[in-house]
């Protein structure tokens, strides 16, 4: 009789291991929500663009908040989204959230609003001159040239003069 009862017991939990599997293999990474969300800059001007990255949204989803517009999130382990704050932003503390699109789990991050359009860098160097620019700047640096020995010859005359 200890035997059948054994035997009664371990069908139960076999069946409820079974049946709890699927259940296990659905909730897997792929619906688990988005996690390590990371805003870069976290202190940006009006009219700054926001670089925004996640994990866990495989099919991808967006990211929403009151200082820019709705944009995607990408697919795949690592997800990215650019968005670009309003030129008329309220300068302060803002909330960004994260939903994926398979799942309903939000995750937030915070990031600060500056007033102004902040400092146009330029290039910093990356352009090169152009051909334009060379011809005048060689047209420049010869009539200085130029003008510099037509000077001390004439200064010269001047001088033997006397």
């Amino acid at each position: 009789m200890r035997a059948s009862r054994a035997l009664t017991v371990a069908l139960a939990v076999g069946a409820a291991v079974g049946l709890a599997a699927p259940t296990a293999v659905a909730g897997g990474p792929s619906t688990s929500g988005p996690t390590n969300v990371e805003v870069d800059p976290s202190v940006v001007h009006q009219g700054a663009t926001l670089r925004i990255t996640a994990r866990g949204c495989q099919n991808g989803g967006r990211v929403s908040s009151n200082a820019f517009d709705e944009v995607h999130l990408s697919s795949g382990d690592i997800n990215f989204a650019t968005a670009r704050i309003h030129d008329h932003t309220t300068p302060g503390e803002y909330q960004l959230a994260v939903k994926c699109r398979d799942n309903d789990r939000v995750a937030t991050r915070s990031f600060r609003v500056l007033e102004g359009r902040g400092a146009d860098g330029g290039l910093g160097g990356a352009a090169g001159p152009s051909d334009t620019e060379m011809a005048v700047g060689g047209a420049l640096v010869g009539t200085a040239a130029i003008g510099g020995a037509l000077f001390v010859a004439r200064r010269r005359r001047q001088d033997v003069r006397v």
